[in-house]
């Protein structure tokens, strides 16, 4: 292999278009060929670019001189694109989320065990860009060193998602069953849960209640509540839509050695004197509170983002760096975004691992019994890297 990476990307609407140009400028990748079902528009960005262009997924990963493949087409397209390109020896960075439900994206795992078998360098990694901030990685490192001490509850209030009815109005596939196979849960949420579990790890049983098309002519979820229960005891909450202008970004997490609060880009720790645990045990005072101290909590301001997950992809392959997230890894999140939905659905508690037959033939029937019109797809040119920082 060369000291590039080379690249192809399959995929060339928002988050695609994005890529290849930060690949096209990248020491450990390059951008090797393009894929796009719009001729048009893989034309033109072959021209800008001077790469190989198709139009067939199966074709480029034939014929194009590639070392790896970055997927950032709609969710159900995943897992052929991941799975083909594994048969082939590639490398695979898939765009999050990893895919529509769990049993698919099983199938992507077992695919990428068995060319394994061949090829034991083989990487697999997801775009989870969000562990790559500097405020997310510190309250990682804060909760696997113990200053929190036993965890008691983690709430994220995610409602500054806001998007408007043109945006769904811009995409064929957007917010269908068929298309996209969810709604914020699936498209904008993927990061928020993967970064719970990657915190807190996967809860045992998932109360969901998801509102479909409350405020958007859509047919699927745009507000939702989850409650999470914990085996070793720890509660969450996660509240969630894409219609609250301006909408808030509060992750509050408690331990029994304090109240640790992301807000508005900024840390802040009550730092108790003493387990509370300890405290409500042994005092002998029936009101008063455990002593805290206020503190701001510093964090790196590292490079973030896409690129860094792009170029750490590369240098997994070519010296076997440890990735940011491996795309198994992927499985977790979407788990219990798949629960959320599940127990809505139902109208009951879910437990995780829960019935993936289950929620594939309720969205199978999702799909045979939709009776939506979207309506004419509308164009706009949007600056959506808007959306990145959550």
């Amino acid at each position: 292999m060369s000291e590039k990476v080379k690249i192809g990307v399959v995929g060339l609407g928002n988050m695609g278009s994005f890529h290849i140009r930060e690949i096209s400028t990248m020491d450990t990748a390059s951008l090797a060929a393009i894929c796009d079902i719009d001729r048009e528009k893989a034309d033109r960005f072959g021209g800008q670019f001077q790469v190989p262009v198709y139009y067939d997924y199966k074709t480029m990963i034939e014929k194009a001189d590639l070392d790896a493949v970055l997927c950032a087409t709609p969710h159900y397209d995943h897992v052929p694109i991941s799975i083909d390109s594994f048969a082939r020896g590639l490398h695979v960075l898939v765009e999050k989320p990893i895919t529509v439900h769990v049993k698919d994206a099983r199938k992507m795992v077992a695919a990428y065990e068995a060319a394994k078998e061949k090829n034991p360098n083989l990487v697999f990694s997801i775009m989870f860009q969000q562990r790559t901030n500097g405020y997310w990685r510190k309250v990682k490192e804060m909760i696997d060193t113990g200053q929190l001490g036993k965890l008691v509850r983690a709430t994220w209030i995610i409602t500054d998602w806001f998007r408007t009815q043109t945006y769904y109005d811009t995409g064929g596939w957007r917010a269908t069953w068929k298309g996209e196979g969810g709604g914020v849960l699936l498209n904008q949420c993927p990061h928020n849960l993967d970064l719970y579990q990657w915190f807190f790890g996967v809860p045992k049983r998932v109360m969901g209640f998801a509102q479909i098309g409350k405020y958007h002519n859509i047919e699927v979820e745009d507000e939702v509540t989850a409650y999470f229960e914990y085996e070793n005891g720890m509660v969450g909450h996660f509240i969630t839509t894409t219609a609250e202008s301006p909408g808030t970004n509060r992750l509050e997490i408690v331990g029994e050695n304090g109240k640790l609060v992301y807000e508005n880009g900024k840390l802040t720790f009550d730092r108790n004197k003493m387990s509370m645990l300890k405290w409500l045990k042994e005092s002998k005072a029936s009101f008063d509170r455990v002593e805290h101290a206020v503190e701001d909590v510093p964090y790196g301001n590292e490079p973030a983002g896409h690129r860094v997950v792009i170029d750490n992809f590369a240098k997994a392959i070519l010296y076997g760096e440890r990735q940011i997230a491996a795309g198994p890894e992927g499985i977790n999140g979407l788990a219990i975004g798949n629960a959320i939905m599940l127990s809505s659905f139902l109208g009951k508690p879910v437990e995780i691992p829960f019935d993936e037959d289950l929620y594939e033939a309720k969205l199978m029937e999702l799909i045979a019994t939709s009776n939506f019109q979207k309506g004419e797809v509308v164009k706009e040119d949007v600056d959506f890297t808007k959306s990145f920082q959550k």
